[in-house]
């Protein structure tokens, strides 16, 4: 196992690969008598022990309900969730703290905004645009919105090497789009789209514009006053954070004009028998009682991701992104799904017509983990016609040694259905 990476490659020399690993206790796991590989980034990272340790922390020596109550620990606690949002601000360079809403993950943040920002904002006949690389969170409640409402959803098609077809993308527009959603990375393919340019086309024509940008945070840097983009959502497990919590960021403008979407307790200003009055953003949308711990965990998440630099990371991470698509080309019959130069280290894949299920469960044999199946991304395999693919998502906690164990095991596929 490599303990520093390559030196000839920019930014390699600012981390320690072995040291970076020893944060992560799951990554010492055996799995079917072998030492874990795990190449199932793209699902949900491993937790480093500082959120495992933060969150810890909360329930031994914090543990109460947030913003309710005048005692010590309801204090304490309260501080600790608010410095995580501070946190969260920051990492993505939101302007305020006001914009920084908590949610369950992604798929609540879309889809706050389809009802929020649909009950707010569109009415019958109006337009929305997705494309067809969506994952299904970013697909699925934009039809209920379409059916709910009696709108119409466009589809953006994707050139053959995996990147949005950007001529059609903007030929989609017409007076009546009023909503744009769409990934910054491909789940399945791992394509880096140019949001800003997608934001630009967007503003142009009239439209605001929602990013998902589950699969951009742990591997590349996200400032949302650049991207000038009107709402940004991901989930905190999929950037060494535990699951259950994630953040739509959103113009204050905007989620100022936005109705609540659920009610209940910590939303509210006053509630009388007649009428109900609602409280100052963030917590207009934050109903009932947060995952205060999880929070706190996507905090320290936040703040461990942020002492590396992210270049290096980025530069370690492509340079394994290769050398995996270089062992799997050594295979005549392996189809690779996704060729654009601008990409993450996620690699989707098919070897000959060997079932994408067989191939996930021989390679687990050898205490290889990877995806198999649509990705919740089946209008993308429909694109592709296949019912699915392998896919093998890297992170800068795996090594070469695991990449040349995972091109051992391309070799005992092959064997097995030769």
């Amino acid at each position: 196992m490599m303990t520093t990476a390559p030196s000839n490659i920019v930014g390699f020399d600012k981390f320690s690969v072995e040291d970076v690993r020893q944060d992560f206790p799951c990554l010492d796991r055996i799995v079917n008598s072998n030492p874990l590989v795990y190449f199932d980034n793209a699902a949900t990272k491993q937790k480093p022990r500082a959120v495992l340790d933060a969150m810890q922390m909360f329930y031994e020596n914090h543990c109460a309900n947030v913003h309710r109550s005048a005692h010590t620990l309801s204090n304490e606690a309260t501080a600790m969730l608010e410095a995580a949002r501070e946190k969260v601000r920051d990492f993505i360079n939101a302007d305020k703290q006001s914009e920084i809403i908590f949610t369950r993950g992604t798929t609540e943040s879309i889809n706050l905004v389809a009802n929020s920002f649909g009950q707010g904002f569109l009415k019958p006949g109006d337009e929305i645009i997705i494309s067809v690389m969506e994952h299904h969170s970013n697909f699925v409640p934009w039809q209920m919105l379409r059916d709910r409402m009696g709108l119409n959803l466009k589809m953006a098609t994707i050139a053959p090497d995996g990147n949005l077809d950007l001529d059609h993308y903007e030929s989609l527009f017409t007076e009546k789009t009023r909503l744009v959603a769409l990934a910054h990375v491909s789940n399945s393919l791992g394509t880096v789209n140019d949001a800003k340019k997608l934001v630009q086309i967007a503003h142009q024509n009239g439209a605001k514009i929602l990013l998902d940008g589950c699969q951009a945070v742990a591997h590349l840097p996200v400032d949302v006053k650049d991207l000038e983009c009107d709402f940004y959502v991901f989930s905190a497990h999929k950037m060494f954070g535990p699951t259950g919590v994630g953040v739509l960021y959103g113009k204050e403008d905007l989620l100022d004009q936005m109705p609540p979407w659920q009610g209940g307790g910590e939303m509210i200003d006053q509630v009388t028998l007649e009428k109900t009055t609602y409280a100052d953003l963030p917590h207009k949308f934050e109903a009932g009682t947060p995952p205060i711990a999880e929070i706190i965990g996507l905090g320290a998440a936040v703040e461990y991701l942020s002492q590396f630099d992210r270049v290096a990371l980025h530069e370690y991470e492509t340079y394994l992104r290769d050398m995996l698509i270089e062992r799997l080309s050594n295979h005549p019959e392996m189809a690779i799904y996704g060729t654009a130069n601008n990409k993450v280290s996620i690699i989707s894949f098919n070897m000959g017509d060997i079932h994408s299920s067989d191939f996930a469960s021989i390679v687990d044999k050898e205490g290889i983990a990877v995806r198999a199946g649509h990705h919740c991304n089946q209008p993308l395999m429909q694109h592709f016609n296949i019912p699915g693919m392998v896919r093998a998502s890297l992170c800068f906690y795996n090594t070469e040694a695991e990449i040349d164990r995972f091109g051992q095991s391309l070799e005992t596929v092959a064997r097995l259905f030769s």
